[in-house]
């Protein structure tokens, strides 16, 4: 693993870490807020909390495991394992967050009103919440902005092509969680100016359908890197390119690249070698190839150099089968 890949490590675990910390303390607030208050929308931030807290979890689970080296039963590591463990995360989130809110929300809605009490301690609560979700969602975001500019990315963009589902998946419930509490902070405030619990059961439920939405999100980001996505189209077409430009190599035949885990691709490269060359010459070619591979991209974890004819038909009808165009 490169320098920078483990500094960025070091920090994904610091963003996971200091939200860990700061939710299951808002948790502890907001679930003693909705017991005295009586609020379903509070409750239901209390159960979100509760969501998030083991979803950083499973989320530090996730980067102690991806970090186990590659073994005979795993030769090409363990870095997968980050992807799955943030796939439960999603689904925790889903299954104890939006599931009470929607639970909370739907009882509050549709069965007997319910009298507020002591709605003071709500806002404070609420408040303090507030402020502590924002040093998690700053954290999460000045690593965010730090790698999508390293990377040449929008924000947007980084978020969609990142290998780190980590990263994502804090900023993601952090500013769900930021978004929670104002829509609570909104039900609260609306039951106690008409009177009616109705407006507390709207906010659990907004609060619901906004974790269901971050859960599917991370949840279909995180199925597909388990699948096994290409990796970063534009390193893809570098790597290409310099291929091209080997004295040996007359043609690309095809490229295929698989992220294995956060900063890891496996690389197979079938090219046409100038038929010139004997066993000895492409041997050393192949090694040379590789070599200069690694020291530009230092996130290819694995390399094969496959030599193939071009004009070879079966592998032509291969290639355009799955890109729609040869190489």
């Amino acid at each position: 693993m490169s320098e920078e890949a483990a500094d960025q490590g070091s920090e994904s675990k610091l963003t996971v870490v200091l939200a860990l910390v700061v939710n299951l303390a808002i948790a502890v607030m907001k679930a003693v807020a909705g017991i005295i208050t009586g609020s379903a929308a509070i409750l239901s931030e209390a159960a979100h909390s509760v969501a998030d807290t083991f979803t950083e979890a499973l989320l530090l689970t996730a980067l102690r495991r991806s970090d186990k080296p590659a073994d005979r039963k795993h030769p090409f590591g363990y870095g997968k394992e980050r992807y799955f463990w943030s796939l439960l995360a999603a689904v925790s989130i889903f299954a104890s967050g939006a599931m009470f809110a929607f639970y909370e929300g739907f009882r509050t809605v549709f069965g007997e009103a319910e009298e507020q009490t002591r709605p003071l301690v709500g806002y404070i609560v609420l408040a303090l919440a507030f402020a502590m979700e924002s040093v998690s969602w700053a954290q999460a975001v000045r690593q965010v902005r730090r790698e999508s500019k390293a990377q040449d990315r929008s924000i947007v963009e980084y978020l969609r092509m990142s290998d780190d589902p980590t990263v994502k998946t804090v900023f993601l419930e952090d500013s769900a969680a930021l978004t929670g509490l104002l829509i609570a902070f909104a039900g609260v405030g609306l039951h106690q100016l008409t009177g009616s619990s109705v407006w507390d059961g709207i906010a659990s439920l907004a609060i619901g359908v906004l974790l269901a939405a971050v859960a599917y999100s991370l949840a279909r980001t995180n199925r597909g890197l388990l699948i096994g996505r290409q990796a970063d189209p534009v390193m893809i077409r570098a790597i290409g390119q310099r291929l091209r430009e080997a004295p040996e190599v007359e043609a690309v035949v095809d490229l295929l690249s698989m992220l294995t885990g956060t900063d890891r691709v496996l690389l197979c490269a079938r090219l046409d070698f100038d038929d010139a060359l004997g066993a000895a010459d492409l041997e050393r070619a192949c090694v040379r190839i590789d070599g200069e591979l690694r020291a530009e991209f230092p996130d290819l974890d694995e390399i094969f150099l496959e030599p193939v004819p071009r004009n070879d038909p079966a592998m032509r009808e291969r290639v355009l089968s799955r890109y729609g165009f040869n190489l």
